[in-house]
């Protein structure tokens, strides 16, 4: 009877209890991009192991995430073709063909276009997104010519305008997206690569590869009237590829030539820290604890993880051929 009626109870308790919290989902994939290995290194985020290889098309550079976050998007720049990947299973889900030289790439955030780089052949080619068409989910709206070597592109929030760096022109170029037309071209600094626009759409951040500077501009001016250079800002030889840190207030530029890492200031516009940033780090990631950092660094094939409260490397895992893009779902905020 005692035993009854302990079952008894613990069967009301059960029902009337608040439903059990869900496990936690297990950590997902880290990505690297081989860019002259042509594949994917896939690795395992708890042993920081590489388990295996994606075969993709010819110099996959750059990657993003579709707006729905169901597919990794990597942009295979001679293979003129984009491979969509599982960012969980770690799965090749399809291959889009017919997507001519997508060195960079971005989706809007009001999901209505994906827009690529051309680096090789000096286009930027603005694609309807169109997910409900299985057969044709980019379509091709215009090609717009963009010499010399667009490199890499940033999109307003508002889904208006694609700011573009053009690296052998040392120019910045700004289309709208409402015409498809150029709003303004500008010289900037030598060879500039990664752009970053802050959140209140005010200032873009150039990073200039072929100097160690990143330069500031205040693009808030309406159409048709050119930004002001507002700040240079010295970081390390060869700045090259940004990363927000996800606290609303600083972002990291990679140092290529200078194997370091800058943490600039938002607000200030000043370098704060310097972290080390070992084999020419080029592209990084922010895992969701906000303090540990991925880093493909380029030359000496690796990826590199850093603590950034202590500036200390705390691994590194080998890698293909020039590693380039690195990504993980399991991410700290892009803001």
């Amino acid at each position: 009877m005692l035993a009854s009626n302990w079952q008894r109870l613990a069967a009301l308790v059960f029902a009337f209890a608040p439903p059990l919290l869900a496990a936690a989902a297990p950590p997902r994939p880290i990505f690297v991009l081989n860019s002259l290995d042509a594949d994917i290194s896939v690795i395992d985020p708890v042993s920081f192991k590489q388990i295996k290889r994606i075969p993709t098309g010819k110099e996959p550079h750059h990657l993003y995430l579709t707006p729905d976050d169901k597919s990794m998007v990597v942009a295979n720049a001679l293979g003129d073709s984009l491979t969509f990947v599982d960012p969980i299973t770690a799965e090749v889900q399809r291959v889009v063909y017919d997507i001519t030289d997508p060195y960079q790439l971005r989706f809007s955030p009001d999901m209505k276009w994906f827009v690529t780089a051309g680096n090789r052949l000096d286009h930027v080619a603005l694609y309807r997104w169109q997910p409900q068409n299985a057969n044709k989910p980019l379509e091709l709206v215009r090609r717009v010519p963009a010499p010399k070597t667009p490199s890499h592109l940033f999109i307003d929030s508002k889904s208006s305008i694609v700011y573009v760096s053009l690296q052998d022109s040392d120019e910045l170029l700004s289309l709208d997206l409402a015409t498809l037309n150029t709003r303004w071209k500008i010289k900037v600094g030598k060879l500039p690569a990664d752009i970053f626009l802050t959140s209140d759409d005010k200032f873009l951040l150039v990073a200039l590869t072929g100097d160690k500077y990143v330069e500031v501009y205040d693009v808030s001016a309406g159409a048709g009237m050119a930004p002001k250079l507002v700040k240079r800002l010295k970081t390390g030889d060869g700045a090259h590829s940004f990363r927000s840190l996800g606290d609303g207030r600083h972002v990291l530029v990679s140092n290529r030539a200078g194997n370091s890492i800058s943490k600039i200031d938002l607000q200030s516009f000043n370098v704060v820290d310097t972290l080390p940033g070992p084999g020419g780090p080029d592209d990084m990631e922010v895992l969701p604890d906000g303090k540990t950092l991925l880093v493909s660094s380029r030359w000496a094939r690796k990826l590199t993880m850093i603590d950034m409260p202590t500036r200390q490397i705390i691994k590194q895992v080998s890698v293909g051929k020039s590693p380039h893009g690195v990504w993980t779902l399991d991410h700290a905020s892009r803001q």
